[in-house]
């Protein structure tokens, strides 16, 4: 939830960036398109007008740099969601291994079970190692066998309830603590 609430909040500020950055410059082009036209402007005192203009630009240079603050925000929550990310991935392929070691995979049931995380064919892992489909299908029901599993979705599931399990649990145990 807390994700949300910030990216709301970027969103607003965002908005009232745009907001404040659309209204000055209208201030310009509204005072540039009655000196083109020929349009009367309404009579002000110049210290006035003078101080409208200093406002609207004073507007734009502040939207300037609340825009580049937003950026930069921005840029930053994109590399910590790539970090994370990367830990995520980093953290797969450790669970992966650990898995192929417990099971006590064979370095070509290791090739050919990643292949079939992947989500590749029978015929694509076959391709791939240069070996017969027959031999492909020995070394998958090998490694269901070995996992406990009757299939590769049942496969795919085990990798997932760890990372969930892991993803559920760290949030519990910081709560405990």
């Amino acid at each position: 939830m807390d994700f949300v609430n910030r990216l709301q909040a970027a969103s607003l500020g965002m908005v009232m960036v745009i907001s404040l950055q659309v209204v000055c410059a209208c201030v310009f082009v509204w005072e540039l398109l009655s000196s083109v036209t020929g349009g009367v402007l309404p009579p002000i005192p110049w210290q006035v007008f003078e101080i409208v203009q200093i406002i609207a630009a004073a507007g734009l240079i502040a939207g300037i740099v609340l825009g580049a603050r937003l950026l930069r925000k921005s840029e930053c929550r994109a590399e910590q969601a790539e970090n994370r990310l990367r830990a995520a991935s980093g953290a797969f392929g450790e669970l992966v291994e650990e898995r192929f070691e417990q099971w006590a995979l064979t370095p070509a049931e290791r090739d050919v079970a990643l292949f079939a995380i992947k989500g590749m064919t029978t015929a694509e892992i076959a391709s791939l190692r240069n070996t017969s489909e027959g031999t492909v299908k020995a070394q998958t029901a090998s490694i269901y066998r070995k996992a406990g599993v009757s299939g590769r979705p049942q496969l795919i599931s085990l990798f997932i309830e760890d990372l969930l399990d892991a993803e559920t649990a760290a949030p519990i145990r910081q709560a405990v603590a």
